[in-house]
């Protein structure tokens, strides 16, 4: 795990909104580089709904094939706001099966 990396993890666990921005902002043009250290944010963060997003937007923003478990699993959640940023990620991704996994999650309702 590297610096930026921690760095961007404690300002993104912040109360002041604006620091949260900080972290994410920094994180953003680098979450590719991260995206193991993002899925395993992910996965063990459980009270922060918001920085839940946070770190599923960025896992789609990565743009990598890692992601792709956890954005089909996440598209299927009963969160909305999950399901909605894993969308996001999948359109992102783009590779074939991911398109699946969209047009299935339309075809069923799940998505728009």
């Amino acid at each position: 795990m590297t610096i930026r990396f921690q760095q961007a993890m404690q300002l993104m666990r912040r109360h002041d909104p604006q620091a949260k921005e900080d972290g994410f902002h920094l994180l953003r043009p680098h979450a590719a580089e991260h995206i193991d250290e993002l899925i395993a944010e992910f996965a063990e963060e459980r009270h922060d709904h918001g920085l839940r997003c946070w770190l599923l937007e960025l896992i789609g923003e990565a743009r990598s094939s890692q992601a792709l478990p956890v954005l089909i699993e996440q598209l299927h959640s009963g969160d909305e706001s999950l399901r909605s940023w894993a969308a996001k990620g999948l359109e992102q991704l783009d590779t074939r099966q991911a398109r699946q996994e969209l047009w299935k999650a339309r075809a069923n309702g799940l998505i728009d």
